[in-house]
């Protein structure tokens, strides 16, 4: 994996979280998302235990939460799923302001908030702190398939290529006077997106001529060996074994 510069989503940090080996944070951030997937809904402390452990990493990470918020706007279609909810599941109704509004409809509701929310803060949070390529190589540490990580590869790189093709194109269209107003108009930004999967299919073919040119056999070479110490694992541990502590808190109390 060659070297490349860094994403848009990495902020540049020195920070304890930031030098963390990448297979560590994946490692307690996929832990912590089980401990919290797991949480019962009704736990609602729970989840705000889990706010403020994310919260307290974001501090250290020093990532404004300003700039959090923003990149977990992603999650707005799930948020307008789950508004759907107390209106379309059956069960016992309570009113609100005159409206029907399904009890089991709200909890689902909160659930798929709350645990969406702690998910997505925690994937912002490793995307903010760890380089894509860095990622990619802590997955082949971690020993995910080398196929998936292949994959994975190609997406990290060639996906701004794609994005910068969309681009032109939109600009090419918009130089000759076409502006996507109205159903009409969606025969052009059809053949538009034909258009483009042919170019991105035959640059594929392009790009792996190269490789297979190069000697590449279906493997990518691994130039950087990420090692990580007993102190660095138990930091990264932190998180999840935190929010496992609150997981148990709850069976107890």
């Amino acid at each position: 994996m060659g070297a490349g510069h860094a994403h848009r989503l990495y902020r540049h940090g020195h920070s304890t979280v930031h030098t963390l080996p990448p297979h560590c944070k994946l490692a307690a951030v996929f832990c912590f998302v089980l401990v919290v997937v797991s949480t019962p809904r009704t736990a609602v402390w729970a989840f705000a235990l889990y706010a403020a452990l994310l919260a307290g990493v974001a501090a250290v990470a020093r990532i404004p939460a300003g700039l959090l918020l923003r990149r977990m706007l992603i999650e707005v279609p799930f948020v307008a799923f789950a508004v759907l909810m107390p209106f379309v599941v059956p069960g016992e109704q309570i009113r609100l302001a005159g409206v029907p509004l399904s009890v089991p409809g709200l909890w689902d509701a909160w659930n798929v908030l709350a645990k969406g929310t702690l998910g997505v803060a925690a994937s912002v949070l490793l995307a903010s702190t760890t380089e894509l390529r860095a990622l990619l190589l802590g997955l082949q540490r971690l020993r995910l398939p080398p196929l998936l990580v292949q994959i994975a590869s190609f997406m990290v790189r060639y996906g701004d290529v794609i994005a910068d093709e969309m681009r032109r194109m939109s600009i090419a269209r918009r130089s000759r006077g076409f502006e996507a107003r109205g159903v009409r108009q969606w025969g052009v930004l059809a053949k538009s997106a034909g258009a483009l999967f042919i170019r991105a299919y035959e640059r594929g073919e392009r790009v792996h001529l190269a490789m297979v040119s190069r000697g590449y056999t279906g493997s990518m070479p691994v130039i950087d060996e990420v090692t990580a110490s007993r102190a660095q694992w138990a930091y990264a541990a932190a998180l999840p074994v935190t929010a496992l502590a609150v997981r148990l808190l709850g069976w107890t109390l």
